[in-house]
């Protein structure tokens, strides 16, 4: 059978993702959290790990790009244009809105809400774009923590890959991390910060074992020819903090005196969106549709999703065409797109005109949730607060 043309957005758009959930080698070690030092190791204290050469202490390499998938994607398949209906609300919905706005208003008299007569009501077809690309990034990073017998196993074979290695996703659309010890890059070194010691010179009392006596000063008498009891006349005393030995246990090592110096490969997965909202003349400030949510007419979740086609306003059509291949070749680079969601809401605007008082005012009726917008309300009376 003759393979059916693919567009210019290539072979994964609109597929299912034949790469998540699929197993990976058997050979991921268990999460483990990474113990850093107060102080960096010195960068000839880790081993080359073929496939980890730029992986450094703390991170900070970057993400490291995925490898081609190895299963053939399935040819795509857009999806079809859904019937956009566009609702509308009654006179008695914009009422009732904004009686619940007036009332609201501590300072806003009912009388234009229960006087006002309703000369006109038009609808605005207002839309937001989302798109939401979720994906797995992979980093990696050289760790260590105090050696206690765990197991060594650097060069007994080579390491895997940082994307060979098995992580447990989460459902699609939940942001989550994981960390992995990657297996085969566990060996021991000499602590760099106590040099092997196990202890490192006390700060308190830089190393002396004992400090000025802080009821004599120094001098060993209280008053006179009275020898001062706190230190005996010594005129110092022992440090408080490393008991006199003028050493304290090395926090690094925790006293073990050597490091169990491995790689941590760092998985995220993470969620990426874009709105695009529709321009409307309706005279409705554009920040106020951020606060309300609208009917949602189109929903598209796939491996790699189609742009929308033939919806009934261009610039929307336009804007899933250019953040659809914004995603890819923005995110593709350095993380693995495991799922893409597109949906397409309408965020009704209703501009509601009436007369009270001989003279034309205006209000808006806006979102799934009728909020009501009346920056000139006519009815308005100074408050103040005493």
């Amino acid at each position: 059978m003759e393979r059916p043309t693919v567009s210019d957005y290539g072979a994964n758009y609109g597929t299912s993702n034949p790469v998540y959930g699929s197993p990976a080698p058997a050979m991921a070690g268990a999460p483990t959290a990474s113990m850093h030092g107060p102080s960096a190791p010195p960068a000839n204290m880790f081993d080359t790990v073929p496939g980890y050469e730029g992986t450094v202490a703390g991170g900070g390499g970057g993400y490291l790009p995925p490898p081609m998938p190895s299963v053939p994607m399935p040819v795509p398949e857009q999806a079809p244009s859904p019937d956009w209906h566009i609702p509308s609300i009654s006179e008695d919905r914009a009422r009732q809105a904004f009686a619940t706005y007036v009332s609201s208003k501590c300072c806003y008299s009912s009388a234009p809400v229960r006087e006002g007569v309703i000369t006109n009501m038009e609808s605005f077809n207002t839309y937001r774009y989302r798109l939401e690309t979720f994906m797995e990034s992979r980093s990696t990073e050289w760790s260590q923590e105090p050696y206690a017998g765990q197991p060594v196993d650097a060069g007994v074979q080579p390491a895997p890959g940082p994307w060979q290695i098995a992580a447990q996703p989460p459902a699609f659309f939940q942001e989550h991390k994981q960390t992995i010890k990657v297996p085969y890059t566990s060996s021991v070194k000499n602590c760099h910060l106590c040099l092997g010691m196990g202890r490192n010179p006390c700060t308190t009392c830089a190393g002396a074992g004992n400090k000025v006596c802080w009821v004599c000063n120094g001098s060993g008498y209280r008053h006179s020819d009275d020898r001062c009891t706190h230190c005996n006349g010594r005129g110092r005393e022992n440090c408080s903090s490393c008991s006199g030995s003028g050493s304290c246990q090395c926090d690094t090592c925790h006293g073990k005196r050597q490091l169990l110096v491995f790689i941590n490969l760092n998985v995220k997965w993470s969620i990426e969106k874009d709105d695009f909202l529709a321009q409307d003349s309706s005279g409705l400030k554009v920040e106020k549709l951020e606060e309300v949510s609208g009917k949602e007419l189109y929903k598209d979740a796939q491996y790699m999703v189609y742009p929308v086609r033939g919806f009934p306003d261009a610039s929307v059509a336009q804007a899933s065409e250019r953040l659809v291949r914004d995603h890819q070749v923005k995110y593709a680079q350095t993380s693995r797109i495991l799922q893409q969601r597109q949906t397409i809401e309408l965020i009704p605007i209703t501009k509601v005109n009436y007369m009270w008082k001989g003279k034309p005012n205006v209000y808006y009726v806006y979102g799934n949730e009728f909020k009501v917008n009346a920056d000139d309300y006519p009815a308005t009376c100074c408050c103040s607060v005493m």
